[in-house]
């Protein structure tokens, strides 16, 4: 966890997996170091925004970007796709009523398309015939009322990306590459030390 207003990491821990409860100890740990959290940017991991729920939630326009591009690649074939990746690039410039009314137009116009189904000759089972265009549509649609958090709370300066996080771990990467040869006790004391930082 990184306070983005100080530019400070202010909790980490090595895990093998991301859960949820791992996000609980953490905020449990901070709060009870006198840290008081007003609100938080996320990369839209599931169950997240429930440990938050009292705080307003941002979700990360990057994160948000990079899941559309995982449905639709960077270079979408089909009209729909390319109308719904264009209006996706607006995120960061617009508002959300703009954004919004965007996206309801979008699906008002594709709304037949995306009720395509298509059926398996062996098995006679259907399937949605654009099933990427829907999750992309669907992913901006889960996380519409995250989306300008930071527009709705500007007095609390809310960043609406991780960028201060992701620039730390870029950073992290990059002295591990470095020093490849350490044994994982140095290294692990290392990554402890920059994160401190």
């Amino acid at each position: 966890m990184r306070a983005d207003g100080i530019k400070k990491n202010i909790f980490w821990k090595e895990i093998d997996y991301e859960r949820i409860e791992s996000y609980y100890r953490a905020r449990r740990k901070i709060e009870a170091e006198g840290f008081v959290v007003s609100a938080i940017v996320t990369d839209g991991r599931p169950g997240v925004r429930g440990i938050f729920g009292d705080v307003p939630v941002q979700m990360c326009h990057f994160h948000q970007k990079q899941i559309i591009t995982r449905h639709l690649t960077t270079k979408p074939i089909l009209p729909a796709g390319i109308e719904l990746r264009r209006i996706s690039r607006t995120l960061c410039k617009t508002t959300e009523q703009k954004f919004t009314s965007s996206l309801e137009a979008w699906h008002q116009r594709w709304h037949n398309f995306l009720k395509e189904k298509t059926v398996n000759p062996e098995t006679k089972k259907w399937f949605y015939t654009h099933k990427r265009i829907r999750s992309a549509h669907h992913s901006l649609k889960t996380n519409l009322d995250y989306l300008f958090t930071y527009q709705k709370y500007p007095d609390l300066n809310i960043p609406n990306t991780t960028s201060s996080l992701e620039g730390c771990f870029s950073y992290l990467k990059e002295l591990t590459r470095i020093h490849r040869g350490l044994n994982p006790k140095l290294k692990r004391k290392m990554i402890d030390e920059i994160l401190s930082k």
